[in-house]
């Protein structure tokens, strides 16, 4: 601690302070608001809404607010908010992220500053981490809001349209982070402005916000339709990596090192990488020309093949680091993605790039078609346009440079009302997995034969599995909660508490409903209340009787220990690890934790193994003794640290070249808006009309030229054999006196003005307009879609600039600007060319015109998939493992280009380089 903390309090102290002198006011308008009867509090809402219509600020109103708010959890939901949920509303508020723990109310703290931001009118989304949670919580906190005169809507995945306009115009909407962000794309595809969903987004409360805006912001969120079939491809070449061998590391044998033993293919775990070697290389030729779907003598890498190299690897990938029941499980004849941060099934997500197609072939089951990117973001750009963005979560603390440093939240840790009474053991760690399963089941054994409730936290599906084996055979009951039952997920966590239960959760399965120590018997009383066939009587005389039955059963629990948490192995992330134990000790309860760990598990033996081996030989450990030493806990800390570490570097990394794609996709959607929402789009079609025809003239006729330079024939040609414009420019030239370049310009831009108008004039102005927007919706569309494949190709081949000495990260950026100006440049030609060259004699040959595009429109949006893509190291640019060449500043934002201008040959560059345009860009041109 400095020297200065010791006086002044660190950040979070201070903060804290300055939020109790608050609530000290909040709890001095208790007893007056305890006073008022329900029909006066209610009216407390149109009074607040009316003294922000008259210009009080947002800020004013939250003693008197949360102090409203608080008196109608009590009479409405019979739970008072404490004082800890009152600071961390306030922190809420103010745009930070509370970091509350387990059970201490977090779900009812988010009514405070959800209620006194809906006040404004303008929505306020309530972000969780699955459909379960959105409805459990928009059910239960919108009797409050209700009560209050707000409206709660609640935005599921399986929702049409309708219902989620509906959802989003309430005060108060819950719905999943991959919903809101799907809606967003979705409403960037749509060809009427009615049929958007969206409202703007004007304040986001994220729950569980490191699950989401860390854990699963390594992955962009991905619309796609269906692109060519390639389905025999998959299943052939399926056939290839099992005739592939790995090269793989052996001892030498004076035992100094290792070394290669010759291999078709190198696999890195880490990175989650596959790479053919040379001779590999030669032997896939080899092996693809005899199945003929190479020709003798060719090459892997010609440009004809890169198809088949695609697949290849996608198929090696398959074979060689996804396997079943870790990273996907096989339902109902389909590959279903595990997701590796919840071990929740992501039914209808696939994985990008083949990688699925690749997987099912593996399997034996149909192949789905591969998919074209129509849209995509990433969570952290998402999320950064919201107006303010708050979080809550039981632990941020150790992510809370990131948060500050991506998204500029900062982190508060709220004290829990009650301290927390548990207590957690130090790591055993044991040679073998065996080993270390047989000290599980020994704690285990012990921990039911006492009555104490036991959750076992494991990894992955194929650990639970393993472990519920060796428990059977063990004979002791227990329950297994995992991707593959989630259906019964948060009935199976209520009741973890109760005597003598075991339960098993993959990863953080059930997050977001509390264990109570002795069972929750709220559930059972809803069953009860629920039951048409008992009177009042009988439904209070039995939940009495559950209630006297659960203080037995808690007290029993609290005697024996609380709850008991057991971790079969360290996850790559100590936040993960913290969440676990952070289900038990809730709200002051007594609890207890312990991780157990072998030299087999995937963390210690890749990045710290051999080094806490070499400990265990030199103590020469006898079979079944673990290791407790602060040497090899440092070891594990510092595994995670790295693994961290990277992780946060694949995390900046995408964010780094999604923002340019970011800007990019600004542009393009505040174009799609503005067309959307113009009435008229007469003015913005004559501007890109006159910007291609006047590129196209000074092609022949250059700017400040002599006369005798000008090529007025080809021109004419020109105008009838691309634009069927018949102008006699060269009988005009010689008919005038004198004539400039500009006169000639404006006779051209007259003559196609004139056939623009003879067309308007058939069929009807509002006719042809539609027509206009129909055709740039569509052109910016399909050129949008290209454009992100381009950029996909773009960044996967990036890092070779490395060994060209120039850096990755800015060459990415120069040639996705690049792109992006030949996009808009075709997009502007097609446009012009199409409402130029289109002939129509009537207005229903326009009608039939726009019903075509709508269809056409129409195809592409049916059958979408919804990915939220494999973004990992393999894909990641190959900087991010190794160091970089040269100095990366600070990345410039993107400009924004307006598709319907021009730069100037002599304006400032839009690359922001502080250039001539000429001289930048402009020489590209």
């Amino acid at each position: 601690m400095s020297f200065l903390t010791k006086i002044f309090g660190s950040r979070n102290q201070r903060l804290l302070k300055q939020y109790q002198k608050i609530v000290r006011e909040i709890n001095a308008l208790e007893p007056a608001m305890e006073r008022l009867t329900d029909a006066e509090l209610q009216a407390k809402t149109p009074e607040f809404k009316q003294r922000l219509a008259d210009g009080a600020q947002v800020d004013d109103l939250l003693p008197e607010a949360f102090a409203v708010c608080r008196e109608a959890g009590k009479r409405v939901l019979k739970m008072r908010h404490f004082d800890v949920q009152l600071i961390g509303g306030m922190v809420l508020h103010y745009g930070k992220i509370a970091e509350m723990g387990t059970g201490e109310g977090k779900t009812l703290m988010a009514t405070l500053p959800a209620y006194l931001n809906a006040l404004a009118g303008k929505g306020v989304h309530v972000v969780t981490v699955n459909d379960y949670l959105a409805q459990r919580d928009a059910e239960w906190m919108g009797k409050l809001y209700g009560w209050l005169g707000l409206s709660t809507g609640i935005n599921l995945s399986q929702m049409d349209p309708a219902a989620k306009r509906a959802a989003y115009a309430s005060d108060i909407t819950y719905g999943t982070n991959n919903e809101y962000g799907f809606d967003y794309l979705r409403d960037n595809m749509v060809y009427d402005v009615g049929d958007r969903v969206q409202r703007v987004l004007h304040f986001g409360i994220v729950d569980e916000v490191d699950s989401i805006l860390i854990d699963e912001a390594r992955t962009p969120l991905i619309i796609s339709g269906q692109a060519e079939n390639h389905t025999d491809l998959y299943y052939k070449l399926n056939e290839v990596p099992p005739l592939l061998t790995l090269q793989i590391g052996e001892e030498t044998p004076d035992g100094k090192g290792k070394v290669e033993v010759p291999g078709d293919y190198t696999k890195d775990e880490k990175a989650h990488q596959v790479l053919l070697t040379e001779a590999g290389h030669e032997k896939a030729e080899q092996i693809l020309t005899r199945m003929g779907l190479l020709p003798e003598g060719a090459s892997l890498y010609d440009a004809a093949n890169i198809t088949l190299i695609h697949h290849l690897y996608a198929a090696l990938r398959a074979h060689t680091l996804y396997y079943r029941d870790q990273q996907y499980v096989v339902q109902n004849g389909e590959v279903v993605i595990v997701d590796e941060f919840t071990g929740r099934l992501m039914t209808g997500r696939r994985w990008s790039e083949g990688l699925h197609q690749a997987v099912e072939a593996k399997e034996g089951v149909k192949i789905q078609n591969e998919n074209q990117t129509l849209a995509s973001i990433t969570f952290q750009n998402y999320f950064r346009m919201y107006g303010k963005l708050a979080g809550m979560t039981g632990t941020a603390d150790t992510e809370a440079y990131e948060f500050q440093e991506i998204y500029g939240l900062e982190t508060v840790v709220v004290p829990p009302n009650r301290p927390s009474q548990r207590k957690d053991r130090h790591d055993q760690v044991y040679k073998s997995a065996q080993e270390k399963y047989n000290a599980m089941l020994i704690d285990i054994q012990d921990c039911y034969e006492r009555g104490q409730p036991v959750l076992v936290g494991t990894t992955s599906i194929e650990n639970s599995e393993l472990l519920s084996g060796i428990l059977t055979k063990a004979k002791l009951a227990h329950n297994v909660l995992n991707a593959k039952q989630h259906a019964r997920e948060a009935e199976i966590i209520a009741q973890a508490g109760r005597p003598q239960m075991i339960t098993i959760a993959t990863n953080m399965a059930g997050r977001g409903t509390d264990i109570v120590l002795g069972g929750n018997v709220e559930k059972q009383i809803q069953f009860i209340e629920a039951d048409a066939a008992l009177s009042d009587a009988e439904k209070q005389q039995k939940a009495q009787k559950l209630r006297d039955e659960w203080q037995s059963l808690h007290e029993q629990v609290v005697a024996a220990g609380g709850l008991h948490i057991v971790g079969t192995e360290r996850h790559e992330s100590r936040r993960v690890d913290n969440q676990l134990r952070g289900r038990s000790g809730r709200q002051g309860d007594p609890g207890s934790s312990r991780f157990y760990l072998s030299l087999d598990d995937p963390l210690l033996r890749i990045f710290a193994g051999d080094r806490v081996r070499a400990i265990m030989d030199r103590l020469k450990m006898p079979e079944g003794e673990p290791i407790e030493a602060g040497i090899v806990s440092r070891s594990i800390e510092s595994a995670q640290r790295k693994v961290e570490a990277r992780n946060f570097d694949i995390r900046k990394q995408l964010l780094e070249y999604d923002d340019v794609a970011n800007d990019q996709r600004k542009v393009i959607y505040q174009q799609r808006n503005e067309l959307l929402e113009a009435r008229e789009v007469a003015e913005m079609i004559a501007s890109l009309r006159h910007g291609v025809f006047i590129d196209m003239f000074r092609t022949y006729v250059p700017e400040e030229s002599l006369e005798e330079q000008w090529d007025v024939k080809s021109l004419e040609a020109a105008l009838l054999s691309e634009w069927q414009l018949q102008v006699p420019l060269t009988e005009k030239l010689e008919a005038a006196a004198t004539m400039t370049d500009e006169d000639l310009l404006q006779i051209v831009l007259k003559a196609v003005d004139d056939s623009y108008e003879a067309k308007v004039a058939l069929v009807g102005k509002d006719s042809f307009a539609g027509f206009e927007r129909g055709v740039m919706l569509q052109s910016m569309d399909s050129h949008w879609r290209e454009h992100l494949a381009a950029l996909d190709h773009l960044r996967q081949g990036i890092h070779l600039r490395g060994y060209a000495q120039k850096n990755p990260k800015q060459e990415y950026k120069r040639e996705a600007f690049e792109l992006f100006g030949q996009m808009l440049d075709l997009i502007r030609n097609e446009v012009v060319k199409i409402v130029v060259s289109v002939k129509v004699q009537t207005r229903e040959e326009i009608t039939e015109a726009e019903e075509q595009m709508a269809q056409s429109a129409q195809s592409h949006v049916e059958n979408l998939h919804y990915q939220h893509a494999d973004f990992d190291a393999a894909k990641a640019p190959e900087e991010l493992l190794t160091p970089e060449t040269g100095n990366v500043g600070e990345q410039k934002p993107q400009p924004h280009v307006n598709l319907m201008y021009k730069v100037g040959r002599n304006d400032p560059c839009p690359c922001g380089s502080g250039k001539k345009f000429k001289q930048c860009h402009g020489r590209l041109a």
